[in-house]
């Protein structure tokens, strides 16, 4: 009985493996130098932020007292604060808050369940985006011509409409991207129980996409937070305590731009205070929320 020989296997290496040995090194070598520059753009945005921070807190902290806080604007060494600035700002904001989300939000579901890429909707996407880009300054002089001019003054009211423009378009972007990214699933398990179309968007859509909604919402406050030039040709800015919308009022981005640049230390100093202020409640109104998202209310 005779025995087959044994297949010989060959020591060599397959055909092509240095190739592939060296498109693999290619490969780790490209990976690790994205990573590389990934992680020194952070480190540099990073780096940037703490100084700025840094320096709002050297220079801002000194200068928060309860006089700063408590007192309305006076000249130059009668130890003048920022309370018609702070509570101006909080009424002029909150105001274009007001009237700026809910158009915000009835933009945003427009474009994304009703619009269908429509021509209509083509244009209100189109100038929502202008809008996003436009300047500030351009929505200043449009609200001056169209309210301030027609009615002889300046006024609070003016200055909420000029920052309402400017936060509708972030939130209609927003909107619109966060109830896309919504599962068409989603939809159609509410539709199959029966609810309206309406329902579903506002119980369902809205509910599962709040947490991108509400982000833009914060985009749109922490944008029109500080904004300065809108605000000096709407609601100008005023050295007295006033909380009527109908005249000028004062604001923290004007108080800033007017004591930055003074000769006189001490509304340096307010400027530094109203900046860290400004920074400050941006920041927690973010912490809050996101402190909430987390617990789940």
């Amino acid at each position: 009985m005779t025995s087959t020989p044994p297949i010989a296997l060959s020591d060599a290496p397959p055909r092509g493996w240095q190739t592939t040995g060296l498109l693999a090194a290619r490969r780790r070598l490209r990976d690790r130098l994205a990573t590389g520059l990934s992680w020194a753009a952070t480190a540099l945005v990073l780096v940037i932020l703490a100084s700025i921070l840094l320096s709002l807190l050297l220079k801002g902290l000194p200068g928060l007292t309860p006089g700063a806080l408590f007192r309305s604007s006076a000249p130059p060494g009668a130890h003048g604060g920022l309370a018609n600035a702070i509570v101006g700002s909080l009424e002029q904001t909150g105001l274009a808050l007001l009237i700026g989300t809910p158009l915000g939000l009835l933009g945003g579901i427009f474009l994304a369940e009703y619009g269908q890429e429509s021509r209509f909707s083509t244009l209100v996407r189109f100038v929502s985006d202008m809008l996003l880009s436009a300047p500030s300054i351009l929505i200043g002089l449009f609200v001056y011509l169209v309210i301030v001019a027609p009615q002889g003054h300046f006024s609070g009211f003016a200055g909420a409409i000029a920052l309402a423009i400017l936060a509708m378009p972030i939130i209609v972007r927003t909107t619109e991207d966060m109830l896309r990214l919504v599962p068409v699933s989603m939809r159609e398990a509410g539709m199959a129980l029966g609810a309206p179309r309406w329902r579903v968007i506002v119980f369902l859509c809205l509910r599962a996409a709040r947490g991108g909604v509400l982000t833009g919402i914060l985009l749109a406050l922490a944008r029109v937070a500080g904004e300065t030039a809108p605000l000096l040709f709407t609601s100008l800015g005023n050295m007295t305590w006033s909380l009527n919308l109908n005249a000028p009022m004062a604001s923290l981005p004007v108080a800033i731009y007017q004591y930055a640049g003074s000769a006189y230390d001490d509304w340096v100093q307010l400027a530094w205070t109203a900046a860290l202020l400004i920074t400050a409640g941006v920041l927690l109104i973010n912490i809050l929320v996101r402190f909430g998202f987390r617990r789940g209310t």
